[in-house]
């Protein structure tokens, strides 16, 4: 047997995203979409998980497996429902479950900004409204309070997956192979914001960064150029943003082909998972190179995972992703912690088909059904070492 043994103080834990767990979201601009008549997705949120409630039971979960931190993310919607309108009962809830992470012996990792948008914010231009950086800003300042207990904090989730999803008018569905460019404006806008963000967050004394979602191209010879020049926008202005922070996120599941012609989706030949991605472990790493690569920051890997309804499979690409990540490790990458995507099995933007979580849960009782995944993961976390055979 192998131990690949992972640094002292390494995170070892799980995220979660407010609207894809809480239920019950109805200030959030998703929610119209979700239940209008004549909605595109294959059904809504609705309750979710009913985490907003039963964190408490989730978090102990978590921490009993043997993890040591959870991410999750502050709904916007819920603390500001109309604008400028503060909900201090909202800031009290997760200030609840700041206390509950450190009660149970979890470091807390805030998610301030993770997708969904107060409707108030959306029907008025979202992130292309020249007043979208200001208006952030005010909900960072309102939030603040709650970031000094944050591990780390992460401003805004995903930001190239964010600028694709204004381009393509709102569908979430962003699939790998051919993306969308990236609303111009929207990239323009959420860089600021970032930057604003940070110097906020430094005065409580927190490491902050944001988390990128490069989709792991790679060229076919003689398309390198193309790979640069369709990369730029859809992942590397973001990491070019990312130097000076404290820290930089990353978030990989797969990877993506790039031929003189363009990019290619999975091909049919290879094993694909539920959301329709190539089943490619090494993706991770290579990802968290790429961004020390470009940013010199040490690296977080604050989102991992795989859709599948196989729990064994589920072990099998997160002990290969691990894997690779160790071998970067001892070739040099500063890595912070994994945070495996995803706690609970969630909404994943029109649907609960593909399942990412640890935790299964009954949708009419939201009875918890840890999977095998969950204690597995916990142990290399109480090793804190992955073991071979």
């Amino acid at each position: 047997m192998t131990t690949l043994a992972f640094p002292d103080g390494f995170a070892w834990g799980a995220a979660t995203a407010g609207h894809q767990i809480e239920g019950g979201n109805v200030n959030s601009d998703w929610w119209p979409r979700e239940v209008a008549a004549d909605s595109p997705l294959a059904e809504p949120s609705g309750d979710a998980a009913d985490s907003y409630h039963r964190y408490r039971e989730d978090i102990s979960l978590l921490a009993a497996s043997g993890l040591n931190t959870y991410r999750f993310s502050l709904e916007w919607s819920r603390i500001e429902p109309a604008e400028g309108m503060v909900s201090h009962a909202a800031l009290d809830h997760y200030r609840r479950v700041i206390d509950c992470c450190l009660e149970l012996g979890v470091d807390p990792a805030i998610t301030i900004y993770h997708f969904t948008t107060p409707q108030w914010f959306a029907v008025d231009g979202g992130w292309r409204h020249p007043a979208s950086v200001d208006r952030f800003v005010r909900f960072v300042e309102i939030v603040l309070p709650l970031l000094h207990a944050a591990s780390h904090v992460f401003t805004i989730n995903e930001p190239n997956i964010l600028a694709m999803i204004f381009a393509g008018k709102g569908n979430q569905q962003i699939q790998a192979g051919a993306l969308p460019e990236p609303d111009p404006v929207v990239t323009e806008h959420v860089i600021a914001a970032h930057r604003r963000a940070v110097e906020l967050v430094r005065t409580t004394g927190r490491p902050v960064g944001w988390p990128v979602a490069p989709q792991q191209f790679f060229a076919d010879p003689g398309a390198e150029e193309v790979l640069r020049a369709y990369a730029y926008p859809r992942e590397t202005v973001f990491l070019e943003a990312s130097r000076g922070d404290d820290f930089v996120g990353v978030q990989a599941y797969t990877r993506t082909r790039v031929t003189k012609d363009g990019p290619l989706p999975a091909p049919d030949d290879v094993e694909q998972t539920l959301t329709g991605w190539e089943y490619y472990p090494p993706a991770i790493a290579e990802a968290a190179r790429l961004a020390h690569d470009v940013t010199g920051l040490p690296v977080y890997v604050s989102e991992n995972g795989i859709a599948t309804a196989d729990d064994a499979r589920r072990i099998d690409y997160t002990r290969d992703a691990l894997r690779a990540l160790h071998a970067e490790m001892t070739a040099g990458l500063p890595l912070i912690g994994y945070l495996h995507w995803s706690l609970l099995d969630n909404y994943e933007w029109g649907s609960y088909t593909p399942t990412f979580g640890l935790i299964a849960w009954e949708r009419e009782t939201f009875v918890r059904r840890p999977k095998p995944s969950l204690a597995w993961l916990g142990g290399v976390a109480r090793d804190n070492a992955l073991r071979i055979d």
